[in-house]
């Protein structure tokens, strides 16, 4: 049996309990696909990443996993990805970038000052609504007070139900129907559905929840990808908060789990998403 290093990572924490939690193995090389779905499945946590030697260009190479299914991105792992690359010498960050190699592509990564990592996300699309889906997404909403703003369906690696609400309060106290959402996501491909609204507090511009029930995870901590989306969705609209497309999210608090993520949108229209990491545990691991 091959032992290989192990990392457990909160991501977008600024202390060890905040955050996403992320497992990593290093070193991966000889796992197929079966045996990694079985990990991550084990692991229990929203996503499970190995880290694989890069081809071509990239500084490292990453798969990502929830308990049910590889995703061909992701935002935490993608942040914990190169944090843990940097920090068990994958990877050299001196030049302030690097690359990252996953199923969606190559990713350009920046190191900040602290070992804060950003990714710019895939760009996102918008989705035509599947047929089926007005009525459960009107069970999957039902009760909840709407912002100005359509649901809708975007894709940016994995698919996203984007949902504003009303104002901060709706999102804090939104008690989700999980059964609804799943019927939902299940029917569209979606991995789930996030909620947002504007927010004037100190945490940030934003209030975020998400929402991943048919994947096992009934209420992702934080959630890069589902961020990203969001600010795309406010891209599209003309509507991004904060000053030069730089905004703070604030997603987790409802599950103990308080974390913050830098959003920026570039004047490409380029979505960044980033934070800090803290590593929780340190080993290896058998399988």
């Amino acid at each position: 049996m091959t032992r290989r290093r192990f990392l457990q990572l909160d991501v977008f924490a600024d202390r060890p309990g905040a955050g996403n939690p992320l497992a990593v193995v290093v070193d991966a090389e000889g796992l197929d696909a079966a045996a990694m779905q079985a990990f991550a499945n084990w692991t229990n946590l929203s996503e499970t990443i190995f880290l694989l030697p890069p081809e071509g260009d990239a500084s490292y190479r990453v798969r990502i996993f929830t308990p049910r299914q590889e995703l061909p991105f992701a935002g935490h792992p993608s942040v914990g990805a190169a944090w843990a690359a940097l920090d068990t010498g994958l990877a050299d960050g001196a030049s302030g970038a690097l690359v990252q190699q996953c199923a969606a592509g190559l990713l350009a990564v920046r190191v900040g000052a602290e070992r804060s990592i950003s990714v710019r996300a895939p760009r996102a699309k918008r989705v035509s609504m599947p047929s089926g889906s007005d009525a459960l997404l009107e069970r999957a909403l039902s009760g909840l007070a709407r912002g100005a703003m359509a649901p809708a369906l975007w894709d940016n690696g994995p698919q996203w139900w984007v949902v504003e609400l009303a104002d901060e309060a709706a999102v804090r106290g939104m008690q989700p129907d999980l059964a609804a959402i799943s019927a939902l996501t299940l029917n569209d491909g979606a991995v789930g559905l996030a909620v947002f609204a504007q927010s004037d507090s100190q945490d940030g511009q934003l209030a975020v929840r998400a929402f991943c029930p048919a994947d096992g995870i009934p209420e992702d901590p934080v959630t890069g990808s589902a961020n990203a989306a969001i600010a795309a969705a406010l891209a599209d609209a003309g509507r991004v908060p904060g000053r030069d497309g730089r905004y703070v999210s604030s997603q987790g608090r409802e599950v103990g789990r308080d974390g913050r993520i830098d959003v920026q949108v570039d004047a490409e229209g380029e979505v960044w998403i980033g934070g800090h990491v803290q590593a929780v545990i340190r080993g290896h691991v058998d399988w």
